[in-house]
């Protein structure tokens, strides 16, 4: 394997599968069992999950609602997602600790960044709900510090298009698609990778980023696995 310990970034959208909101029970499999395929293979796993298919505070405060009060809103909402992935994992005998940066202890840990490294030490899938437990911050930027703070070697970004294009794909034909690309060069041309941010704490502390379709089934270990998947940004 390429990467020993990786931080797993999965959108709330990627959950919906190919409903309108919520959560697909099948998509939700999907990913458990490609995750317990590395676990499988001894990689360290931690994820960091967006709750936008449920709400986004962004969305709320765009409507006129306070920003703080809908962020708080979309930080429950990733652990609503976390709790969905841990029972998932669960049902592949994958064992997982939710840890949360809001105080939620009837269903989640508070995060304690030494309890993290030891439950990925002992093997377990540790999933990061609540964000950074900040407003104004998004969960790309919770995934950047907690990859960081438990010195990942790489963080995967599970989206539904397969790596960093010239434009967007689903709009525009003749984009082209990036295999590997640098940080100045994704700043320089305008590409949207993560919010600002986030992809600066990632450029400053050297942590690669890897973009991928996560919707593939065996992209996720074919990634891991040092494979020219999706694009590497470093």
């Amino acid at each position: 394997m390429k990467y020993k310990r990786i931080l797993l970034k999965l959108s709330g959208e990627a959950l919906m599968g190919n409903r309108q909101y919520g959560i697909d029970p099948e998509r939700l499999q999907e990913y458990a069992q490609d995750i317990k395929e590395l676990i499988d293979k001894d990689v360290e796993i931690a994820i960091v999950i967006g709750g936008g298919n449920i709400f986004r505070g962004l969305a709320g405060a765009s409507r006129g609602m306070d920003r703080v009060q809908g962020d708080h809103m979309g930080m429950l909402a990733t652990v609503i997602n976390g709790l969905a992935l841990q029972s998932a994992l669960e049902d592949e005998g994958v064992p997982t600790r939710l840890q949360s940066a809001i105080k939620i202890n009837e269903v989640a840990e508070p995060f304690i960044r030494r309890r993290a490294l030891r439950h990925l030490e002992k093997g377990r899938v540790v999933i990061f709900g609540g964000g950074t437990g900040n407003p104004y911050f998004t969960t790309d930027s919770a995934a950047v510090l907690r990859a960081i703070e438990i010195k990942a070697d790489v963080i995967l970004k599970g989206t539904r298009v397969d790596g960093i294009y010239t434009s967007d794909p689903e709009k525009d034909s003749n984009a082209t698609k990036f295999d590997f690309i640098s940080f100045d060069d994704v700043l320089k041309k305008g590409l949207k990778v993560m919010d600002t941010t986030a992809f600066t704490l990632s450029q400053e502390n050297h942590l690669p980023i890897v973009v991928f379709d996560m919707n593939t089934r065996g992209n996720l270990m074919k990634v891991v696995s040092g494979e020219n998947i999706g694009t590497r940004v470093n």
